[in-house]
């Protein structure tokens, strides 16, 4: 006679199963990632974004019509160093020539940096005249990483421009 003896219960709930305990924790672990990736989404918004984007791109096929009719031929090549560090000050050079190979001489060059994945980072610099057809800009990139140059030379209302991806190494 036993009078302590328990009975044996084997419970069949499913929460005592591994794989679902297993499956529940991986469902958990991908929401939580998804909901971090949404904050930080809002949180490092770098506002990429033009405001009439709509507008523009109602008359983009316009725009670039006009700008094929208008283009004067001008061959622009820029001169930038292979060693960009940021914080360190570097000299970008610009030579612009016309069809025939002649040096022009425009009504203003800019250099436009933007960084792409924060937009209060962006800055420009005029670009000043070092020779027939040559300019340039000393300019010192705050942050290393991705950049975006924009180099945009002005001839009474229009506009030429040339863009090139840049890469800033650590200082």
């Amino acid at each position: 006679m036993q009078l302590f003896a328990q009975p044996v219960v084997q419970s069949n709930s499913p929460w005592r199963s591994p794989w679902v305990l297993a499956w529940i924790g991986l469902i958990t672990v991908v929401l939580l990632v998804n909901v971090t990736f949404v904050y930080l989404a809002f949180a490092t918004n770098p506002g990429l974004v033009n405001d009439d984007y709509y507008e523009r791109g109602q008359h983009y096929e316009k725009t670039l019509s006009s700008r094929l009719a208008k283009d004067p031929g001008w061959t622009l090549s820029a001169d930038i160093p292979d060693d960009l560090k940021a914080g360190e000050a570097a000299a970008i050079l610009v030579t612009l020539v016309d069809k025939t190979g002649q040096p022009v001489t425009p009504d203003q060059v800019n250099l436009y940096a933007y960084r792409p994945s924060d937009k209060t980072r962006d800055f420009s610099a005029p670009m000043v005249a070092v020779g027939a057809g040559q300019y340039s800009a000393r300019v010192v990139f705050p942050l290393f990483g991705a950049w975006d140059a924009l180099i945009a030379v002005r001839q009474g209302e229009d506009e030429f421009t040339t863009g090139e991806r840049l890469t800033v190494a650590r200082p």
